[in-house]
């Protein structure tokens, strides 16, 4: 806790640096500790079955880049994200625009990882492509959070070397090999990401995108298929509510039982849709080996198993067919009952239904 009053109205300039001066090892952190590593180890191994683990990835994280825009109210529908993400050509909706490019900024950090450790270039770099903009680490005073009523609730740091000294602060905590949990560690770097809020936008989306990476960092996933903000917005006020008990009262323990709650309850409900995809790809297989034998690949199913809206040139793209062959397969699939065509302008689509309302569900 700090050793200065917290004032909301005031820079948050004396936010405590890591690690927090409390015992994040309780035994009612620990206990819920294990369980979410045992139900996220059985992610980890689950999403393995996927045959074309890419296939499954794109399509959660285009509803975690919606879900995860519209908690800062930049909105989209499911069939508009989907659609677009199918085209060739940049989506004419701002908001559509900007959802897609938080999955450009996830998977830019994805696969970063590989090459370098998570760092404030990278926060930077993440922030910059989902704003689509310089934007750099803030410079200019008068940030402020404000709640709904316009009531200022905190102030972040000011001061670009302020803030970069805390960004250095919580980079050496997330690499140290202390022993902690990397899961408590998870609910510490996302407190403090949003506290020390280094950018003048983009910072919520930015930190839940770093949630993703530093799971797939410690190794406890290997692939980005875990995402919180589907939990966050439907324990919106407990969220909001954590975080500031944190600054507030330094009452950490609430706060990390609840990211340990939504790490646990979302790979729960990330199994079930990779349960579900698993069937789909099992129906469709079946239905066009007996069906279509003539058409029947493999990469075939895979393919309208990557996207909802499939076109003929995804066929052609993963080499199943060139263009006249593909539309013919697609045609077939739709006769089965697999896909629904429809027309929209001069683009022509073919809809998994039962793919679209599993991950949309």
């Amino acid at each position: 806790m700090s050793a200065v009053p917290f004032d909301r109205n005031r820079p948050f300039n004396d936010l405590p640096p890591l690690p927090p001066a409390v015992d994040l090892e309780t035994p009612r952190i620990l206990k819920q500790a294990i369980a979410a590593h045992r139900v996220l180890a059985e992610l980890k191994g689950l999403a393995k079955l996927i045959p074309n683990q890419a296939m499954l990835v794109d399509g959660l994280v285009l509803q975690e880049a919606r879900l995860s825009s519209e908690i800062e109210n930049v909105l989209t529908t499911n069939d508009a994200l989907y659609r677009a993400a199918a085209d060739d050509r940049p989506a004419t909706d701002p908001h559509t625009k900007e959802v897609l490019r938080y999955r450009e900024a996830l998977w830019h950090g994805f696969h970063a990882l590989g090459q370098r450790p998570l760092a404030t270039n990278l926060f930077i770099e993440i922030a910059g492509i989902i704003k689509e903009s310089d934007l750099g680490i803030r410079r200019v005073p008068g940030t402020k959070i404000a709640n709904s009523r316009g009531e200022v609730i905190y102030t972040p740091p000011e001061g670009e070397a302020v803030i970069r000294d805390k960004l250095a602060n919580l980079e050496r905590y997330l690499h140290a090999q202390d022993g902690t949990d990397p899961l408590i560690k998870l609910a510490v770097l996302h407190y403090q990401f949003e506290a020390i809020h280094p950018f003048i936008d983009g910072n919520g989306r930015t930190g839940r995108i770093l949630n993703i990476l530093y799971l797939v960092d410690q190794g406890l996933l290997e692939l980005p298929v875990l995402y919180l903000s589907h939990y966050i917005i439907h324990h919106k006020s407990a969220y909001y509510a954590g975080l500031r008990r944190v600054t507030e009262a330094g009452d950490w323990q609430t706060w990390v039982t609840y990211v340990l709650d939504a790490v646990e309850t979302t790979a729960r409900q990330t199994q079930e849709r990779v349960l579900g995809i698993l069937d789909l790809m099992t129906q469709a297989q079946a239905r066009v080996s007996e069906q279509a034998p003539k058409i029947y690949s493999k990469d075939l199913i895979e393919v309208i198993f990557m996207h909802p809206y499939c076109k003929i040139r995804f066929l052609e793209e993963h080499g199943i067919a060139k263009r006249q062959t593909a539309s013919l397969y697609l045609q077939t699939l739709e006769s089965l009952g697999l896909l629904r065509a429809q027309r929209i302008g001069r683009e022509l689509y073919y809809i998994n239904d039962p793919l679209f309302r599993l991950l949309t569900a």
